[in-house]
């Protein structure tokens, strides 16, 4: 019974984590397009699309202490890593230095720690694509 709490407790923080990563993220993207005024482009607006449904779904899960959310989750997060991780690429291999020329998105205009917005966004992506992760494998335990 008590070997059972503690693994509940572990997937809460789990939750926790990838809903904060998720807030985080959105709260990120709202800023640098409604309070700095940077213009999304067309894979900038598939990756919010792809993790704005992710602050209810996780929050939800987080407060219900849902341990299967994973398989509502992770579609969303692997996509959205796969799109963020291929946004990156662009910028690091472009040939039109260091721009994006899917939907308009122009040169690398603002960066965090060294990270661009496409980097962050796979990142978010990531630490929730893990976090679900260990979830399933708590699950199988």
């Amino acid at each position: 019974m008590a070997v059972t709490r503690h693994l509940a407790g572990r997937s809460r923080t789990l939750l926790g984590f990838a809903t904060l990563v998720a807030v985080v993220a959105t709260v990120g993207s709202l800023y640098l397009s409604l309070g700095l005024g940077l213009i999304p482009c067309t894979l900038c607006w598939y990756q919010r699309i792809l993790m704005y449904p992710l602050v209810v779904v996780l929050g939800v899960a987080f407060v219900e202490n849902r341990e299967t959310i994973f398989r509502t989750v992770l579609p969303l997060s692997v996509f959205g890593g796969g799109i963020a991780a291929y946004h990156s690429l662009l910028q690091l291999t472009s040939s039109t230095g260091n721009q994006c020329t899917i939907g308009g998105c122009g040169s690398v205009l603002f960066r965090v720690a060294g990270l661009t917005i496409p980097n962050l966004s796979l990142l978010a992506f990531v630490l929730i694509t893990a976090s679900m992760l260990v979830l399933v494998a708590r699950s199988s335990e």
